[in-house]
């Protein structure tokens, strides 16, 4: 029920149904473009090292900078956005404007998620006119509907939240001590999919909303115990990773947690057997995110080069294998740029951000203009799938993506030879963000990709390499919460 078309046309997409001006915004009227003039072929190199890329990786803390970590989960207690009946959403707003300041500027997104009961101690945090432990009355059934109402109002559109856990029903609201029923999950499922139309719900288990493509919050991901129950459930409901993401945290407290994962976060990353499963894991689940395991001693340097190599495994990792555009361009006509990229992750993006191009001053590196591309879906870019152990890689290799796009600038640039360079913008201010794996990147989120003449041909196509800065070292992204 939940984002099918979205669904739909990934599929397609995959299986070439859709025509490419639909899936990577060819150019329909190409007459009006000039093409007789040369043009320049560039293959960037490969960055191989981890990105601290966003909306995926490793779950870390909301007011501490991680070495890869842009994601934070929040459990937020009830009775602290909600009171009492009387409350409004503006109360919900305050506390998240207070607990979630400055986020931001760290490059950090929220994953959020009400709770009722935490386990430890025995705590209840029900509203004060709502009777605790009570999971089933008609007061409840109403009291959470217009809950979640209000939620979507204020975390549907907010950019600090990246997804959403629905949480509430059982301890940590972990969908256990009590489970969900039959008649709860349709409540809630049609009140999350009706509150959330951008943002992605998780839930906890993934034989629960049959009806739903939520998301999956498995809160003990890799364990031993549960590689046959939860494992095999996300397997079950496989391609479901390709719409919404697959995510949770390790888990150290319970069961038979020494055979697998590890003792610890430091054993998982840093032992070889340990990590080796924990990676094979999350390429065959498509996992995207995970925290706990992110606790390991960052000084420790075995548990450093371990992370780094999980990190990798996480979510989307988009190579470019080719740029293709004219030597020459002039002011106010138009001309086509062209990039093929395929994704070595082992998920998506899961919300489609703008890609750009741009012209820098060869000197300052100062943007003198900036493009669009139209029609482009960044959610398409589709990892591989049926993970090979033995071969450690996907059987059913990655699609090479073609992106095309039209552009023309004005006559206020100038003249000269600049740099061509391409970004991944996060929508919350059209900042650069996720960034390409390839080395041609410079601090701030561009990647210089070949030089280009604007009225005159360049004598060098490639950049000056010594220009380029270590992009898994770059601490200055983030985005904006005032609307661009």
């Amino acid at each position: 029920m939940m984002r099918t078309s979205r669904r739909e046309f990934i599929r397609r997409s995959a299986s070439g149904a859709v025509g490419a001006s639909l899936l990577s915004g060819m150019i329909n009227d190409s007459s009006a473009v000039t093409s007789d003039r040369p043009r320049i072929v560039v293959k960037p190199k490969e960055y191989t090292r981890a990105l601290r890329n966003p909306l995926m990786g490793f779950v870390g803390s909301r007011t501490t900078e991680h070495a890869y970590a842009t994601l934070s989960k929040h459990y937020i207690r009830w009775n602290q956005i909600e009171d009492t009946e009387t409350d409004g959403t503006e109360r919900i707003r305050a506390f998240c404007n207070k607990e979630w300041s400055g986020v931001e500027s760290l490059n950090i997104k929220i994953i959020p998620r009400v709770y009722l009961h935490w386990s430890k101690d025995d705590q209840k945090y029900w509203p004060a006119d709502l009777q605790a432990g009570d999971y089933s009355s008609d007061h409840f059934k109403k009291r959470v509907v217009r809950l979640v109402t209000r939620l979507g109002e204020c975390w549907d559109n907010d950019p600090r939240v990246a997804f959403v856990h629905m949480g509430i029903i059982g301890k940590w609201g972990e969908h256990h001590s009590p489970d969900v029923s039959a008649e709860m999950q349709k409540l809630l499922g049609d009140a999350f999919t009706a509150a959330f139309k951008h943002k992605i719900v998780m839930v906890r288990h993934p034989w629960d909303f049959k009806d739903f493509a939520f998301g999956i919050y498995w809160d003990s991901f890799a364990h031993q115990d549960q590689m046959g129950s939860h494992g095999a459930g996300i397997e079950k409901i496989s391609p479901r990773w390709q719409t919404a993401p697959i995510g949770g945290e390790t888990a150290y407290d319970w069961g038979n947690y020494k055979t697998q994962p590890g003792e610890n976060p430091d054993d998982t990353v840093s032992d070889p057997g340990h990590r080796r499963f924990l990676v094979d894991s999350i390429f065959r689940l498509h996992a995207n995110h995970l925290g706990w395991v992110s606790n390991y001693n960052a000084r420790n340097t075995q548990a450093r080069e371990g992370a780094e190599e999980v990190q990798r495994a996480f979510g989307y990792r988009f190579v470019i294998d080719e740029v293709n555009y004219p030597a020459q361009i002039v002011p106010n006509e138009p001309f086509t740029l062209s990039f093929t990229v395929r994704n070595l992750g082992s998920t998506p993006l899961y919300y489609n951000w703008p890609v750009e191009a741009s012209l820098l001053d060869p000197k300052t590196r100062a943007v003198l203009w900036k493009g669009v591309f139209k029609d482009v879906d960044t959610r398409t870019w589709l990892p591989g799938d049926h993970w090979d152990g033995g071969l450690q890689a996907y059987a059913s290799k990655p699609q090479s993506i073609r992106v095309d796009g039209r552009f023309a600038i004005p006559a206020s640039v100038g003249r000269g030879t600049m740099i061509l360079a391409l970004a991944i913008l996060d929508p919350a201010g059209h900042l650069p963000s996720a960034r390409f794996s390839v080395v041609n990147y410079l601090n701030g989120g561009r990647h210089p990709i070949g030089q280009i003449g604007v009225g005159t041909t360049p004598t060098v196509s490639e950049p000056d390499p010594s220009i380029f800065n270590d992009p898994g070292q770059d601490r200055t992204l983030g985005y904006s919460l005032a609307r661009p």
